[in-house]
């Protein structure tokens, strides 16, 4: 079970050469599995619906077909922002910035105690979720 960062889905799905090859193969492996799981906390969809609102995002299809034809992709799942994760978010432990939407997807990994894939430099130096890049 692994957690994708908001740009660490876009370049996956896009087969973008940014995404370095351990997260490739942390994906590769979690498809290759009965019981794999590729997961993004809900705040990713926000996040990708405010990169194409902003103009710092192109698809070939709408947002909303766009992430269903990703939610579709075998072992793939979208983890809903519940109370647990939003105040989880709140109470991160040591010194993390302020981003909300780094600050859920952080909560996400560390609720359900699994990797989290991503390049951000801030995210991978914080000691308190595990990271893969």
């Amino acid at each position: 079970m692994i957690v994708l960062d908001t740009h660490a889905l876009i370049w996956w799905v896009n087969g973008d050469s940014q995404l370095s090859q351990a997260p490739q193969q942390a994906i590769e492996r979690e498809l290759s599995v009965e019981d794999g799981m590729i997961l993004m906390s809900s705040i990713t969809s926000w996040e990708i619906a405010m990169l194409v609102q902003k103009e710092r995002l192109a698809l070939t299809m709408s947002v909303d077909d766009w992430l269903s034809t990703v939610s579709d992709i075998n072992a793939v799942q979208f983890v809903a922002v519940d109370n647990e994760i939003g105040v989880e978010a709140t109470r991160l432990p040591g010194e993390f910035h302020k981003d909300p939407a780094d600050r859920m997807i952080v909560a996400t990994a560390r609720h359900i105690n699994a990797p989290l894939v991503t390049a951000d430099e801030k995210i991978r130096t914080y000691k308190y979720v595990r990271t893969i890049w």
